[in-house]
């Protein structure tokens, strides 16, 4: 292999994150399958969704991502997947009568097995074992043989992801995910949940919108399915790499893990791998930004992975927290259009919002949430720019793990429903209660309540 190729040039930089892989030679016995192993995704796909993406840089759509902090191969189920495209078809519903604008769909689904750790080792009662990376690494149980990082994990990472991809193409397609059926299920969520009662209105007025689309013979037939993607983060190299592939006809090289990669905020070093190897290919890509980024890296990320400035091709997800993103915001959007690069702003109000509960429970507070994406879009407001949506953990199930939002969990709730593998996510009721109160702040009404 070209050690200059897309696929191996990453391999002469620092690489954070990345598992100490015991066993190399199983490794390279997995990788080498993986490379021979058909793709998850497909050039084209990978293509409109930059089409997409360059809508949404331009001001004229609106981008929803969410889905689980970490995927688990023991809840790779039917059930769960359909929670989660339904939370967020429903939420896509909202924001686009709210915005008049098109919601490009993008799940962290089909890939979002690793997670970066803030500390290669955990301690429990004086015992010190790898810490757990996600389920394409190791298992979260305590115990030397699940925290050994197995290379065999990478093999079924691949084939889980391929089964949630079938079903999710299923779902997109097969009527699930019609116009009709959405709001159906939004309905539902204002009639019988005590937190939805107060958007009767704007339901109400989808109501009356879908009604005149019939009145006038509009052919709601192209209504019944949706465009979904999938993305994760391209944390794991030697995963990515053995499914990156090069289209014989056009030369772009494209990471066929996913449709959208993106560089979390522990491996976004300009001189490290991970930069290096999203510099290589063709697909929409995406970079976490926390409150200690600065306009200057900022620019010098452009520069590394969009240095033709092509609308669609990368987007800041910013995650300063709610207490820092008014400050640290403003300064890098104006930066960034004074050097006039086409990029895509997004919110993830998650991370830079977690605490601890007195139960010891990792929990986010809806309050602080809402108070990050509110933030984010009073920010783009003042300065004239396009609020290009959010970047969500989220669940379909009635899981208690944020406090706070319209179902109002209590911190005393949380050991009720805490399932998540890593980090805490918004249960379906939270999720949706979300969307209409960004719906009402695209729409430039107050939505004020926050508890």
């Amino acid at each position: 292999m070209n050690d200059n190729s897309p696929v191996s040039s990453w391999r002469s930089f620092p690489a954070a994150q990345q598992p100490a892989w015991g066993d190399t030679g199983e490794l390279r016995r997995v990788t080498d399958l993986l490379g021979t192993a058909p793709p998850l995704v497909f050039a084209a796909e990978c293509d409109l969704l930059r089409a997409r993406m360059a809508a949404v840089a331009r001001g004229e759509a609106v981008m929803l991502q969410g889905g689980d902090c970490a995927e688990t191969f023991d809840r790779l189920t039917a059930d769960a997947i359909n929670g989660k495209m339904r939370t967020l078809l429903q939420m896509a519903v909202v924001l686009t009568h709210a915005t008049s604008l098109p919601v490009v769909k993008i799940g962290r689904l089909a890939g979002q097995y690793a997670k970066p750790r803030s500390s290669p080792v955990e301690r429990r009662d004086g015992v010190e074992l790898p810490s757990y990376r996600g389920d394409a690494v190791n298992g979260v149980e305590f115990t030397p043989e699940a925290r050994r990082p197995d290379p065999r994990r990478l093999k079924r990472m691949y084939e889980s992801s391929a089964t949630t991809l079938n079903l999710v193409r299923a779902l997109a397609t097969g009527g699930f995910a019609g116009l009709g059926q959405v709001h159906t299920w939004n309905r539902g969520f204002v009639a019988n949940s005590e937190a939805g009662a107060r958007y009767e209105s704007i339901a109400d007025e989808i109501d009356r919108s879908i009604a005149f689309m019939r009145a006038c013979g509009v052919d709601t037939t192209e209504l019944s399915s949706a465009e979904f993607f999938v993305g994760h983060e391209g944390l794991l190299l030697d995963y990515e790499a053995a499914l990156t592939r090069t289209e014989a006809e056009s030369g772009r090289t494209y990471a066929t893990s996913g449709h959208m990669l993106w560089i979390g905020e522990r491996t976004r070093d300009l001189d490290g791998a991970h930069v290096e190897y999203f510099s290589r290919i063709a697909n929409p890509i995406a970079v976490k930004l926390g409150p200690g980024a600065t306009a200057d890296t900022v620019l010098a990320l452009i520069e590394r992975l969009d240095p033709l400035r092509e609308p669609g091709r990368l987007t800041f997800v910013v995650r300063a927290g709610a207490d820092r993103v008014r400050d640290v915001l403003p300064t890098l959007v104006e930066k960034v259009r004074a050097e006039g690069a086409p990029v895509c702003w997004v919110s993830d109000p998650m991370h830079g919002n977690t605490i601890t509960a007195p139960s010891g429970h990792k929990t986010r507070n809806f309050s602080d949430i809402l108070d990050e994406v509110r933030g984010f879009v009073e920010v783009h407001r003042a300065l004239g720019t396009h609020p290009g949506g959010v970047h969500m953990e989220l669940t379909g199930d009635d899981v208690t793990e944020c406090v706070g939002g319209g179902n109002g969990v209590l911190a005393e709730h949380l050991h009720h429903r805490y399932e998540t593998a890593c980090d805490p996510r918004l249960n379906h009721t939270q999720s949706l209660d979300l969307a209409f109160l960004l719906g009402e702040m695209y729409r430039g009404r107050p939505g004020s309540r926050s508890s």
